[in-house]
């Protein structure tokens, strides 16, 4: 299995070692130019910052926001794509209830097809097995790596080590999600099975209901994801890096090489560029002939100042598809599915459903006083991100569709792809992420 090796190399201060082996000056490199300022892009920043590069973050929007609204969990045993065949399996009954964890609107439904019609396809065993080892080379370093970047910023409490926990009401719930654990399992998943008194031994308030809990003992949270985007983004400044509000409308080439991109009003000159911009990725690489299957799910959360109970970590009840995350600013619920797009407003109904969601696991839970929230999370059909080199175009890379693993992938992503950038060689295979899978 790919290993992440060989990242920060001892180099002769002001030097950077070429992939063809030479040292090279750092002076004499231009900037590398990331777009999107989400916590994916500025992980790579980070670590591009670290190497002396000063990189240019260009960002649409609020640095972060994009990012700061997700469930904080950080899953690396979450390696078990989405398109499963069980998951497959009770799609429809999703579908037909306003409620259900999924939605998709009767007007988005022709524009989802061709995607719906690739995940099905991606479901196939041969596939998933290979979507799961490719996740698991990538997540497999992320404690680590998120502890990399914290110590270093001073801020290493941003990081709960408590675990996680997955809520059943009995044993014929749990037998639905049995194909997903084995994959999750036979890739280094630890899971403690807590039944009855033992599972309310942890979290005591959790409803009668739920009678087994899956226990994750090494899987941790973020305690504040807005926090977490301004202490990477305050390190990749402080070592020399700028973070800019800028919408990128293209990237510029010239024969088979990228020389910059473009903003309104403005052409910024760069040999190296690095696609980051989440759900609004494929819209930039459409006009230079690559066409990828990205869609966005439009998740939600609703975060409560005082919710009332006592939560010991990140629950997530396996029959709503939810997160319960305690947070150092409050209780989130986050989760949902709805895939209707990049432009429409958001349905409020759908984050309202998450108190009701939210209630379900702690009845005596005070639902008063919440804000809503809605992001994209950046998805592709077989679930693995688009990562590494772009082979037709010269100085291009893209690091895109982290899914619901946006958090956990964001700090590894960024460990790979600062080295890559940099000219190193990370011992790590990015055949299985590259962008022409799809053509």
């Amino acid at each position: 299995m790919p290993r992440l090796a060989g990242v920060n190399r001892a180099l002769p201060r002001g030097h950077l070692l070429r992939q063809d082996g030479a040292m090279e000056t750092l002076s004499s490199k231009p900037a590398p130019v990331i777009i999107g300022g989400g916590i994916v892009g500025l992980c790579i920043a980070w670590h591009l910052a670290r190497r002396g590069l000063k990189p240019l973050v260009l960002e649409a929007a609020k640095e972060g926001a994009a990012y700061t609204g997700n469930a904080g969990a950080i899953s690396h045993g979450s390696v078990a794509p989405l398109a499963m065949p069980g998951v497959l399996a009770q799609v429809p009954k999703m579908l037909m209830d306003p409620a259900g964890a999924l939605h998709i609107p009767a007007r988005y439904w022709l524009r989802a097809m061709p995607w719906l019609l690739r995940f099905v396809a991606s479901a196939r065993r041969e596939k998933v097995e290979s979507a799961a080892v490719a996740l698991s080379a990538l997540l497999f370093s992320a404690p680590d790596r998120h502890r990399e970047i914290l110590a270093a910023e001073g801020a290493s409490d941003l990081i709960r080590e408590e675990g996680q926990m997955y809520l059943y009401r009995n044993e014929e719930q749990l037998a639905k999600d049995n194909a997903s654990l084995a994959l999750r399992q036979k890739h280094g998943l630890k899971v403690q099975k807590l039944v009855g008194p033992a599972l309310r031994e942890l979290e005591p308030e959790v409803s009668e209901d739920y009678q087994i809990g899956l226990y994750l003992p090494d899987h941790g949270s973020c305690v504040n994801p807005a926090r977490l985007a301004a202490v990477v983004a305050n390190g990749v400044r402080r070592m020399g890096g700028e973070i800019r509000t800028a919408e990128v409308q293209a990237i510029l080439t010239e024969g088979k090489r990228v020389v910059g991109v473009r903003c309104a009003g403005e052409d910024i000159p760069a040999d190296q560029v690095v696609l980051a911009a989440g759900a609004w990725s494929a819209r930039l690489l459409a006009p230079l002939g690559l066409k990828v299957p990205l869609e966005t799910q439009r998740g939600y959360h609703v975060m409560l100042p005082d919710a009332g109970v006592r939560v010991g970590r990140v629950l997530s009840p396996a029959d709503r598809k939810v997160f319960i995350s305690p947070m150092e600013d409050g209780l989130r619920v986050a989760g949902s599915v709805e895939i209707a797009g990049l432009d429409a407003p958001p349905t409020e109904a759908r984050a309202m459903l998450l108190l009701d969601d939210l209630k379900k696991v702690f009845p005596k839970a005070r639902t008063e006083g919440g804000k809503i929230w809605m992001g994209h999370r950046p998805c592709l059909p077989d679930s693995v991100p688009v990562m590494g080199p772009v082979s037709a175009w010269q100085g291009l890379y893209c690091a895109f569709g982290h899914g619901h693993l946006g958090l956990t992938g964001s700090a590894p992503t960024g460990a790979l792809m600062g080295a890559l950038v940099a000219g190193e060689k990370p011992n790590f295979d990015f055949a299985p992420f590259a962008a022409e899978r799809f053509a």
